[in-house]
């Protein structure tokens, strides 16, 4: 099978058990988006949906939370992994962005990394979801997926990975097939019990 055969495969399918797939994090303001996503690292989306809305009714707006108590903030997330440097990060990415973008998340990718806890992936998931500037991050999901289709190498890093997936797909895709592939990966392609028998593209995966 060809390349080009392969993606048309895995878009096809992927558009028939995903069709209308997006972020599963919940918010209501472009910084409670910022922040959502970069409490998110290392924990899943639920376990930050459970935490968030306490924390945007405890501070309800960005100025209150940039004057946030540390403590505080500890309290409501420290059931999230590395809740404590990531309390830090809320205060901050808060402060920064009243004191340096006049409350306003930016769209530029280097503008958002100066945030802290946020890297590469989580700029280009903030920039496509409020933005909806075409970007395709790589998380966990999408990196262990990408492998076991062959489209990626075995040692291939997330910024690998993300620049051979966008030479392989239409930039008009990547931000659906962002959510598709971790959608895949997370109900589907699981990592320890992965549902081969319902998928149609058994025949070019790479699982052992």
């Amino acid at each position: 099978m060809t390349t080009k055969n392969r993606i048309n495969e895995i878009s096809s399918f992927l558009d028939e058990v995903f069709p209308n797939v997006g972020c599963e994090l919940n918010y209501n303001k472009d910084y409670e988006l910022v922040i959502a996503v970069m409490l998110s690292a290392q924990t899943t989306d639920v376990s930050v949906n459970k935490v968030t809305p306490i924390l945007f009714d405890r501070y309800k707006t960005l100025e209150e939370l940039a004057n946030a108590s540390l403590f505080d903030v500890e309290e409501i997330i420290h059931s999230i992994g590395l809740y404590k440097n990531k309390a830090k990060n809320v205060i901050a990415i808060a402060k920064s962005l009243v004191e340096n973008y006049d409350g306003v998340v930016p769209s530029d990718k280097n503008e958002l990394q100066k945030f802290p806890g946020v890297g590469n992936k989580t700029a280009g998931v903030i920039r496509a979801e409020i933005f909806r500037i075409p970007d395709l991050p790589v998380d966990t999901h999408i990196l262990r997926i990408s492998k076991r289709l062959g489209l990626t190498k075995k040692d291939d890093d997330p910024l690998n990975t993300e620049i051979k997936l966008k030479k392989l797909f239409p930039e008009s895709e990547w931000i659906k097939l962002h959510h598709q592939l971790i959608h895949f990966g997370r109900y589907m392609c699981t990592a320890r019990s992965p549902q081969c028998e319902k998928c149609k593209l058994a025949a070019f995966c790479n699982k052992k």
